[in-house]
């Protein structure tokens, strides 16, 4: 449904993502009753015509910045002006599940002081992704950086990913940042996406910034989206992984910056440089991604989107 005055901003962050633009666009059309707009916010170098296509919809319009923002950045462009109580911030590789932007709506409605809202993310294979997950501590970080590349069910990742028991909707300490709902209240009290980060890790510091600011981050499995998953990074995977791996840094710079901690900084900085040799060797494999992800965590146990 679309509105003179909507009430959600639905933001898109495409970067060639041609081939999956329109499919978004359809599934989003079910997932809501409310009315909305959606703002592409294309990063790519040159326009395909896919997109373009979207943005002629009479419920989106195109904004080109001209280069290539970084999501954090692109996401708050494309949020800037919105006057609805709702923004939603999506990869154009979701697919929304018929009701499910609406299910998150109403979840809202029992978190007053909730400020992002989480959706429960599956994969192609239907398997469930964990996109829930606690702040890192850096216990549960170092054990899984260590061990969940080549030991993916080891007690620290479990315990990091929340995959004990069933899903429940519950507070959490981020949320993927594939896919949020968030009250544009919270959004805009703590700034938006600190734009620093230019891909890997803005979720997790955006999450990190709402519960500081008495904001909380909440889990609703029950609204349900599926996840292409690395569409708009495959074709240039080194790039992502030196990319995760400088946010990675960047984030446990400022977590741990008190000069005490300056050994700390530089251990886990000299262990995320060797997990990105690792990473950059094998980043066109399962291995490579999954040492990439792991070594994220080093970083006082941050985890990727």
């Amino acid at each position: 449904m679309v509105s003179a005055e909507p009430e959600i901003r639905v933001v898109v962050v495409t970067y060639r993502s041609g081939e999956v633009i329109g499919a978004f666009l359809d599934t989003l059309a079910k997932a809501t009753a409310r009315s909305y707009e959606v703002v592409i916010v294309d990063n790519s170098p040159e326009l395909d015509e896919a997109t373009a296509a979207a943005a002629r919809r009479p419920e989106a319009r195109l904004v080109r910045p001209g280069c290539n923002l970084g999501y954090g950045a692109a996401a708050n462009r494309g949020a800037a002006g919105a006057r609805g109580d709702w923004i939603v911030v999506a990869n154009a590789d979701i697919s929304f599940i018929p009701g499910s932007l609406d299910e998150l709506v109403d979840a809202a409605a029992r978190w007053p002081r909730g400020g992002a809202f989480g959706p429960g993310i599956v994969n192609p294979d239907g398997a469930l992704y964990p996109s829930a997950r606690d702040l890192p501590s850096l216990g549960r970080g170092a054990g899984h950086a260590l061990f969940g590349w080549f030991w993916p069910t080891n007690p620290w990742t479990a315990s990091y990913r929340r995959e004990r028991g069933a899903p429940k909707e519950m507070t959490t300490g981020w949320l993927s940042g594939s896919v949020q709902l968030l009250r544009r209240e919270a959004f805009e009290a703590v700034a938006g996406f600190d734009e620093s980060y230019f891909m890997f890790m803005e979720d997790v510091d955006l999450g990190r910034r709402l519960g500081l600011a008495d904001w909380s981050s909440v889990y609703v499995p029950s609204a349900v989206v599926e996840h292409l998953g690395g569409h708009s990074t495959t074709r240039t995977s080194r790039r992502m992984v030196v990319a995760h791996h400088r946010s990675m840094v960047r984030y446990l710079c400022r977590q741990y910056s008190g000069p005490a901690y300056l050994p700390l900084r530089v251990l886990v900085t000299l262990g995320l440089g060797a997990r990105l040799a690792l990473a950059l060797a094998f980043a066109k494999d399962s291995a490579g991604a999954r040492a990439t992800r792991s070594a994220e965590m080093l970083a006082t146990g941050t985890r990727p989107r």
